[in-house]
């Protein structure tokens, strides 16, 4: 790897991501200057957000520049270091871009102390942005009481998945969504929850009535789109519903009804929007409580890895046609130096 090749943008989707979009760029492994480090990524985490920020408009990041490396959340390893705290062989969280390599001084990057009995890519998941966006979204947006009924959408999903086990944990009911017969049985059979949607194959509002009799008193949405007018058709007074995301509509599709919004004025419900990043002072106390769930077994998860820069758009393409199986990682080299 003594070359640096790096994705760059070429051209804005205007829908699904193709490989057209992008090119690939072999430069010279780059050297890091004082109070930098050179860091070589080992994973990408390869969210649904990343097709959003491809548009024009800004979303919750500026735009993808057109030219440039394309935006990425990596882990890698420090490899040669000009910082005293961050020496050769630091694990880094960090924003390193679409490449295999990347220069960047400390305040940019997140050093790790892996736990041996866990995989390290557990580091750029589970016990990273996903299980924070989880934990954070669910008990200070939802905020749970034991016995209410809560249903997740993109239930088997590396966010949606978390939430399902922590209402759990909280005595929650919990009502997940999924997208196949699969993903409904990894739901039930290593999760725990009893109460699953296949939203492919099943009549959803049907299997709505039937497990949320009540109602609903909570939703945590990750897709948008007409499941989410089924939800709030049947919501409670004062639900709340945690607005994670709405992948239905990021290659320009998916709308809502209405009529269904409504729900919201004549149940005074609340729905809310949240960033990962207005709950990073949380992260420390929220993965050490994640890690402890994960060494004793009681929380499940799952990682979809392939390998190469390569598969960029294979792994894009994968998340938004429900191919994938938990968090998306592209793996772009070792974990040891």
């Amino acid at each position: 790897m003594s070359q640096n090749r790096q994705w760059i943008l070429r051209a804005r989707p205007p829908g699904e991501v193709g490989a057209a979009h992008f090119e690939i760029r072999s430069g010279a492994r780059p050297v890091p200057g004082a109070n930098e480090v050179l860091v070589r990524t080992i994973y990408l985490l390869v969210p649904p957000a990343m097709r959003l920020w491809m548009n024009e408009k800004a979303s919750y990041v500026p735009a993808q520049p057109l030219g440039e490396v394309m935006m990425g959340i990596t882990l890698g390893v420090v490899e040669a270091s000009n910082v005293a705290s961050l020496p050769v062989g630091t694990y880094v969280n960090g924003m390193g871009g679409c490449q295999e390599w990347f220069v960047a001084p400390p305040e940019q990057l997140m050093p790790l102390a892996p736990h041996p009995a866990l995989p390290l890519a557990a580091y750029r998941s589970v016990l990273d942005v996903q299980g924070l966006t989880a934990y954070a979204g669910l008990t200070d947006i939802c905020r749970p009481v034991a016995g209410e009924t809560l249903v997740v959408t993109a239930a088997a999903g590396s966010v949606g998945s978390l939430v399902c086990q922590i209402a759990r944990k909280l005595d929650v009911q919990v009502v997940g969504i999924a997208g196949g017969a699969e993903k409904c049985r990894w739901l039930r059979d290593d999760c725990g929850i009893a109460a699953t949607i296949d939203y492919k194959a099943d009549d959803v509002g049907a299997r709505l009535d039937a497990l949320c009799p009540n109602g609903i008193d909570m939703v945590f949405e990750n897709v948008g789109g007409p499941v989410l007018d089924q939800l709030l058709d049947r919501i409670n007074d004062r639900a709340r519903i945690a607005l994670c995301g709405m992948v239905a509509s990021y290659n320009d599709g998916g709308t809502q009804s209405a009529r269904a919004l409504m729900q919201l004025v004549v149940k005074a419900a609340r729905i809310e929007g949240f960033l990962v990043r207005d709950y990073f002072h949380r992260h420390a106390e929220v993965s050490a409580r994640l890690q402890g769930w994960l060494l004793d077994g009681s929380l499940k998860y799952q990682l979809d890895i392939l390998d190469g820069l390569d598969n960029l758009v294979v792994a894009l393409r994968r998340m938004f046609h429900g191919e994938n199986r938990g968090v998306q990682l592209l793996r772009l080299s070792g974990e040891r130096l």
